[in-house]
């Protein structure tokens, strides 16, 4: 039996994109007429058999009924507009999460912000420089990292979590933890997302959790733990799996709202299978949900950049969000928010003007 995935392509935007859509040529993506395409790449699933054709979007009425309505579906999903479920952040807008780690071990900044007033002072710094989701985690889930104990982790995060919501009531606060113990604490002080980096997997107690107080949840995908999950780690088709991976938990009553899908890049991938993911990262549209991407100071911009890689791989981390940016992802996780907001202003101007 066949499986169809549908991937959006051939974008335009700005003022092309808006003159296309009008004249019924192209199609708006994620409902948002600054980005439009006109054609679609599909993937035909046989076991394990996978051929790709790209195809105008007016062809799609040449197909059979049956692969015609799962066409037809998937482009629903990815021209709708996108449910705006969390606090003050609008998904037709690019947003910025800055990552607070209060951790000894973070393998970019562990450490570095573990006192309670370094800690607010990130904060402070991260919003001015434009983020609008702020992530706060107190365990490392690095490549080879160990388990740290629930109160140790509550422990690392308790002030700034106690404290967030009566300095930055407008600011979303995302708390990056797997132990369903920290959600109930940390969704009882405000916390309006959940950042579970198993994919809500790790502790069989955070499903109802997260079902019972109906809080925004980031459904992330990692193969294997931290600890292992760069061991050979191998796909049949990366792209295609983790597709499946979303749409089956999807499809489960536990995740059918207020979800943001994050295909997980560094966690469990290799260079190829990153790159695999953010070239083709338009595929997940057609699940309707809005998508998140961390690629900053991962090492796959190591690996690509060699004797050229930096401290803060700021370079690789703006060039990788662009791309991003183009391909209708909207929310980004990055260290350097600064930076990250500077590139993606002067690139909207660019290709809006």
């Amino acid at each position: 039996m066949n499986k169809y995935y549908t991937r959006a392509c051939n974008f335009y935007y700005g003022t092309q994109a808006k003159t296309l859509i009008k004249k019924k040529q192209a199609l708006p993506l994620c409902g948002e007429n600054k980005i439009a395409f006109d054609k679609i790449e599909i993937f035909t699933r046989k076991k394990n058999k996978i051929k790709s054709n790209f195809v105008n979007i007016k062809d799609v009425k040449k197909f059979n009924k049956k692969k015609q309505k799962i066409i037809k579906s998937h482009l629903k999903n990815i021209t709708s507009k996108r449910k705006n479920f969390l606090k003050n952040i609008n998904f037709k807008r690019p947003s910025i999460m800055g990552i607070l780690n209060l951790t000894p071990d973070s393998f970019s900044d562990g450490g570095k912000y573990n006192s309670y007033t370094k800690s607010l002072k990130h904060i402070m710094d991260m919003i001015n420089a434009g983020a609008n989701i702020i992530d706060v985690g107190g365990e490392s889930t690095r490549p080879g990292s160990n388990t740290v104990d629930p109160k140790i982790e509550w422990k690392r995060i308790e002030k700034v979590i106690k404290n967030f919501k009566k300095r930055f009531n407008k600011i979303c606060l995302s708390v990056d933890t797997r132990k369903s113990e920290l959600m109930i604490k940390s969704i009882k002080y405000g916390t309006n997302l959940i950042n579970d980096v198993s994919g809500f997997d790790y502790d069989k107690n955070s499903i109802p959790i997260i079902k019972k107080s109906n809080i925004s949840k980031v459904l992330h995908h990692m193969k294997g733990t931290p600890q292992t999950m760069q061991n050979n780690p191998n796909y049949k088709n990366v792209l295609l799996d983790i597709y499946d991976f979303f749409e089956k938990k999807i499809k489960d009553n536990k995740f059918k709202s207020k979800v943001i899908i994050d295909p997980g890049i560094g966690f469990g991938k290799t260079l190829k299978h990153n790159l695999t993911l953010i070239s083709k990262i338009s595929l997940f549209h057609s699940l309707g949900l809005p998508i998140l991407v961390g690629t900053s100071r991962k090492k796959f911009i190591n690996q690509i950049s060699g004797k050229y890689d930096s401290i803060d791989r700021t370079g690789g981390t703006v060039a990788s969000i662009l791309f991003l940016l183009s391909q209708g992802v909207q929310i980004f996780r990055v260290h350097n928010v600064i930076d990250v907001k500077q590139g993606i202003l002067v690139f909207d101007k660019i290709i809006n003007s």
